[in-house]
């Protein structure tokens, strides 16, 4: 029940905020926050640390700006275009990187990512430093112009509240049980007689081709596929978000994810000192609330967010 009351004040909240605050910034938000959440899949429910997550984000968005502007495909059929292709890339890296564990799939996630990158500056189809710009937004199914920021902002809160439920349902399936044994004890696990790799692997392209959903989305909202969305940074602010909201918490990356995108926001004039900023809010939640935002207001509540 308490799990149902925090979704539906999260479901309020964003039904409620445009009227408050800008709608383009929720937009925003509520496609990292879905990135963020395909992250915590992984690592809070695996246990795997992926430094390369922003290839999935980025790639997604590169092809779904490129199918909808070069190809002319509805703003439906880009976002699956970018989330299939970020799919396939999260099977093929994950042949390679779930192999391995700890500090080593996380080197190699980040190996990959990198490789990614410099994929994306070179091929012509991205347009290198330059992006993809003036991605048309169309019309939804050939019948909403989502020109008109109401429609999209309701497209958006709908591909997010979706790929909530679906990677809620995931936790919470038996698929997800065997995620968490894998988590706390890998050999029990196997001893057990599961196939860990192939888990974990499934787990891998799941968050992967959510994660593209994200970016194909984010791409559409802002009409631009950039390369500040495939670098190594952005894998580094999933992991903030994540950290700060609660790792293993099903609310605690849209809560991070909130927070983190308010400071780049509202704290812009500060200039570069925006990123020294969000450094000590991290240090100082790393130390005072260890748990994370939702993780902590959990054990305040003795109720499991």
């Amino acid at each position: 029940m308490h799990q149902r009351v925090a979704f539906l004040a999260m479901a309020v909240f964003f039904v409620a905020a445009p009227s408050v605050i800008y709608p383009v910034f929720l937009m925003k938000v509520m496609c990292f926050a879905l990135f963020a959440s395909a992250f915590n899949l992984l690592l809070g429910y695996v246990g795997l640390l992926s430094f390369g997550h922003a290839m999935f984000l980025g790639m997604a968005g590169y092809t779904a700006a490129h199918a909808a502007k070069v190809w002319g495909l509805t703003p439906e059929l880009a976002i699956l275009a970018g989330a299939a292709v970020s799919g396939a890339l999260g099977f093929l890296s994950g042949l390679i990187a779930i192999r391995r564990q700890g500090i080593y799939f996380a080197m190699i996630t980040l190996a990959l990512a990198q490789m990614v990158y410099f994929f994306c500056v070179q091929v012509p189809f991205t347009h290198g430093e330059d992006g993809i710009q003036a991605v048309p937004r169309g019309r939804l199914f050939g019948l909403i112009d989502l020109t008109d920021v109401r429609a999209m902002y309701a497209t958006v809160f709908v591909i997010y509240i979706s790929g909530f439920l679906l990677i809620y349902r995931i936790i919470h399936s038996p698929f997800g049980q065997v995620l968490k044994a894998i988590r706390e004890n890998e050999a029990r696990a196997k001893s057990i007689g599961y196939d860990t790799d192939r888990y974990k692997l499934l787990a891998y392209v799941l968050s992967a081709a959510l994660s593209g959903v994200a970016g194909a989305t984010n791409a559409m909202v802002f009409q631009l596929a950039a390369l500040n969305a495939v670098h190594w940074t952005m894998s580094g602010e999933v992991v903030l978000m994540t950290l700060v909201g609660g790792l293993g918490t099903v609310f605690g990356p849209v809560a991070g994810a909130l927070v983190v995108l308010a400071m780049e926001n509202y704290l812009a004039q500060l200039g570069a000192w925006v990123t020294i900023a969000q450094g000590v809010i991290f240090v100082v939640c790393v130390l005072t609330f260890r748990r994370g935002i939702v993780g902590e207001l959990g054990r305040f509540l003795k109720k499991p967010l």
